[in-house]
């Protein structure tokens, strides 16, 4: 699988014309074999959960802000053994966090820890991670 080493040839990849999400997990292999399962009622969803790539329509700030903040989303799972990874495939159902739950996967490419490092510089310098506004 291909491997994505910027952000802003992640921003080229959500402009393919076609949804593309990102998934941490083992790999498209390692979950071929099972859905996803919500972690507090142990309930098996009727598909993989990935978090969608497009910015929403009120999002003014650059797509590599918004794509720093999704890969920073979910970063600790490095940690827990999952590797960052895009998709597209279809949306059949939502999961307990409303986030889309997609079967017929398709992967699209790897995310490296470069990419990973530059959306946490990014996050990092250009969010109020963390801070709640009033």
């Amino acid at each position: 699988m291909h491997a994505v080493t910027r952000l802003a040839e992640l921003a080229e990849l959500v402009d393919l014309g076609v949804p593309v999400y990102l998934r941490y997990s083992p790999g498209p292999e390692a979950d071929a074999g099972h859905p996803s399962v919500d972690h507090e009622s142990g309930l098996a969803m009727p598909g993989h959960s990935a978090n969608p790539l497009r910015p929403p329509g009120w999002w003014t700030l650059p797509t590599e802000d918004w794509l720093a903040r999704a890969v920073c989303q979910y970063r600790r799972k490095i940690e827990e053994g999952s590797r960052p990874w895009v998709l597209t495939g279809e949306v059949v159902d939502v999961g307990p966090d409303n986030e889309p739950l997609l079967v017929d996967v398709r992967p699209l490419a790897w995310l490296t820890a470069d990419l990973v490092a530059e959306a946490h510089s990014r996050y990092q310098k250009r969010m109020d991670a963390g801070r709640v506004r009033r």
